[in-house]
């Protein structure tokens, strides 16, 4: 039996590691570690068992565990502050977190083959009806899913991005992937001035297309939410599944509180002043907006997309329109089973907004997260109970219409 995680495969029978396509050294005892490890990923692993099943109960210095686990992490691109795949738990010792697919080991060529293709991502352009150049990325292998746009993406750059490359390795393990960057943004053209929804949706409608699919389910996070709830009830006989993560029926410019709404005015005339400026503080308090609980990595990576992907007109442009969206009236229409899923203390979109997501579309399932980010990131205990939903939700039975 080989384990995959993330880019990773551990092939225990060959005695080898792979990672983002192609075999990695990792010297004997370390890749014993890792392996055990990973196997017994359900639990903490103490110090005196690890003694006694790596070294074979000879007596072993802290230190020497403490080698051995960051060469361990090293292998997989992990670290003693991030702690993304081996999690140190003071006083009790180490546990492998992460989501572990357990496959059939036959020989290396094959396991080298599937690593590869869990981590190739192709990039291709498509129009949308008024002619703008959309980029649409596929990755992966299985069901098909779409993930809408949102504001802001970067193919190239979220590929290899802390915060979205777990994610789409996550959703690449179970999934045909196809997503793509919004009009004004990313790899897309950047040279228009119509952001509408309707135009969005039209976008989306491209990708569509392009991809080939008759049959999908459809991802909309944040902004994402409120296109997918639009394309879902104009095209239920292409959507499988909806669902809508960390959206909102109503942006904060059009919605009842008046809080909501001089929140949403704050925050464009700050965008107007520190979009894309170097060591903007704005642009590090945004980010932090959406994932309070990131690392400095992650955050900084969050800042470094902001800089990258779209010009700060554009900016302040996607922003106003994405606000100022109401698909309240399309909810009633949704004929597809939805999944609502958010963040019990999400900062960017307020809970009541999945509330009513929830309520408006019939027969809709609703899930709350435990977490206060508005992207649910690897190293919090929400990451597999959203994926544990989802793949459920998706794979599991096929749902009555």
């Amino acid at each position: 039996m080989a384990y995959r995680f993330g880019p990773f495969i551990i092939a225990p029978e060959s005695r080898e590691l792979f990672g983002h396509g192609s075999a990695r050294a990792i010297e004997p005892q370390v890749f014993d570690l890792l392996h055990y490890l990973v196997k017994e990923r359900q639990r903490v692993v103490g110090s005196d068992e690890l003694i006694a099943a790596i070294w074979n109960g000879r007596i072993v210095s802290d230190s020497a565990i403490a080698a051995r686990i960051s060469a361990a992490r090293a292998a997989i691109d992990d670290d003693g502050k991030q702690q993304q795949w081996i999690k140190t738990l003071p006083r009790r010792g180490f546990r492998f977190v992460g989501t572990v697919e357990e496959i059939l080991e036959s020989n290396p060529a094959p396991l080298r083959e599937s690593a590869i293709q869990d981590t190739r991502q192709r990039v291709a352009f498509c129009r949308s009806a008024d002619g703008t150049r959309i980029a649409y990325a596929s990755s992966g292998n299985g069901y098909p899913l779409i993930k809408a746009g949102h504001w802001l993406t970067h193919l190239e750059h979220d590929w290899t991005s802390p915060i979205w490359r777990p994610l789409l390795d996550q959703l690449n393990h179970q999934f045909q992937i196809v997503r793509y960057d919004q009009r004004g943004n990313g790899l897309s053209e950047w040279s228009t001035t119509d952001f509408s929804l309707e135009r969005f949706v039209e976008d989306l409608e491209a990708v569509v297309d392009a991809s080939g699919f008759e049959l999908f389910a459809l991802y909309g996070t944040s902004q994402g939410a409120p296109i997918a709830t639009a394309y879902a009830s104009r095209h239920p006989e292409k959507v499988s599944h909806l669902i809508l993560h960390g959206g909102y029926e109503k942006g904060r410019l059009v919605r009842t509180p008046q809080s909501d709404r001089e929140q949403g005015a704050a925050i464009l005339t700050l965008m107007r002043h520190g979009w894309g400026k170097a060591n903007s503080t704005f642009l590090d308090a945004f980010a932090t907006m959406f994932i309070p609980g990131g690392s400095r990595q992650q955050i900084d990576s969050l800042v470094e997309l902001q800089r990258r992907t779209t010009s700060p007109e554009n900016a302040v442009a996607i922003r106003m329109a994405v606000d100022g969206f109401d698909v309240g009236d399309c909810l009633e229409r949704i004929e597809v089973p939805t999944l609502v899923v958010h963040a019990r203390d999400d900062g960017v979109q307020p809970l009541e907004q999945g509330y009513r997501l929830a309520a408006g579309i019939p027969g809709a399932e609703f899930l709350m997260l435990e977490s206060r980010n508005h992207v649910i990131l690897r190293d919090e205990p929400a990451w597999d109970v959203l994926f544990a939903a989802l793949n459920h939700f998706v794979l599991g039975p096929p749902p009555s219409r």
